[in-house]
């Protein structure tokens, strides 16, 4: 099994800053029921969802006071939903296209979801000076998918075979497709996440680099997947230096074990949901957390705890 950590919550928060729980409404600090040790999994360096799964670790460390939280890094969303099924983890972070490729839907399964988050893009990225203007400009290239079982391998993955693009594959997690895209070591690198990419963020700040149009692809893909993918524009404003950029989204899924209990699940959902003013100040892509969007978890049951949640706070 893999061992979680870290284990003390000092390490836990550190580098996050202080979020006040008492500035958040509707939220009750009894203790809750159920697991005295929660375990969220996460993703790997440079990605956000190492980072805003600290975030919610924390949220909920403070929140549950009956509960230690700590927090695990991984290869991003397959890993996540094999620690799920393996239970490993108690929560984790997942991109709805790795979730659709999964049997956790079926009679029987052990993974729920506690909402909808926010929406991941797909960036392919390159040095400024690259030759490359477009997805088929990557045939034989060297290309960074990301880690192994992250999402951006699924997705990356899914893109070739839909296209039929044949680049010189490599597995690097976000921060080390950055650090060799900036050595030359690679050509481009894919990163599925939400916005901004802390991996990206750093490298556009010391060298010139672009986002490929991937207009075209994201037609191609929502032929094929349409509940799974959808189009969309990085926005001017992400990346230093870095225009507007067509490309495609997928939504994130906060998920669990379908064995926590009830109570449990309701207070994780309530602190998430009424929190996410708060998990915004540290992480930009948490502005779109809201209960209105957060049942929208596609063909993922919802736990039944996290549903309790829902029709307690009656979104309009």
């Amino acid at each position: 099994m893999r061992s979680p950590g870290p284990t003390r919550r000092a390490a836990l928060l550190g580098g996050l800053g202080a979020l006040s729980i008492a500035a958040m409404s509707g939220c009750t600090s009894d203790p809750a029921p159920g697991v005295p040790r929660i375990v969220v999994a996460t993703g790997p360096p440079g990605a956000v969802y190492r980072e805003i799964g600290a975030a919610l670790a924390r949220l909920l460390d403070e929140h549950l006071p009956d509960q230690e939280v700590v927090t695990v890094e991984t290869g991003a969303s397959h890993d996540n939903l094999r620690m799920l099924a393996d239970d490993e983890a108690h929560l984790g972070l997942a991109n709805l296209d790795s979730v659709l490729a999964t049997d956790i839907t079926t009679e029987g399964s052990t993974i729920s979801a506690v909402g909808r988050l926010f929406d991941s893009f797909v960036h392919l990225a390159v040095r400024e000076d690259s030759p490359v203007r477009s997805l088929s400009d990557i045939e034989g290239m060297r290309v960074s998918l990301g880690t192994v079982n992250s999402g951006t391998e699924f997705t990356a993955a899914q893109i070739l075979e839909v296209t039929g693009v044949r680049p010189e594959e490599v597995r690097l997690d976000q921060a080390a497709s950055a650090t060799a895209l900036d050595a030359g070591d690679i050509d481009a690198m894919f990163s599925l996440t939400g916005l901004p990419t802390p991996a990206i963020v750093d490298l556009a700040e010391e060298r010139a680099l672009r986002l490929v149009d991937l207009a075209d692809t994201a037609d191609a893909m929502v032929g094929v997947y349409p509940e799974s993918y959808f189009p969309a524009t990085i926005p001017a404003t992400t990346y230093s230096g870095i225009p507007a950029c067509p490309t495609m989204s997928i939504p994130n899924l906060l998920l669990c074990r379908g064995d926590l209990p009830d109570e449990l699940v309701r207070r994780v959902t309530e602190t998430v949901y009424t929190g996410a003013a708060r998990l915004a100040e540290q992480r930009p892509e948490a502005a779109q957390i809201n209960v209105r969007t957060g049942i929208s978890t596609g063909v993922v049951p919802l736990h039944p705890g996290a549903e309790q949640w829902y029709r307690e706070s009656k979104p309009s």
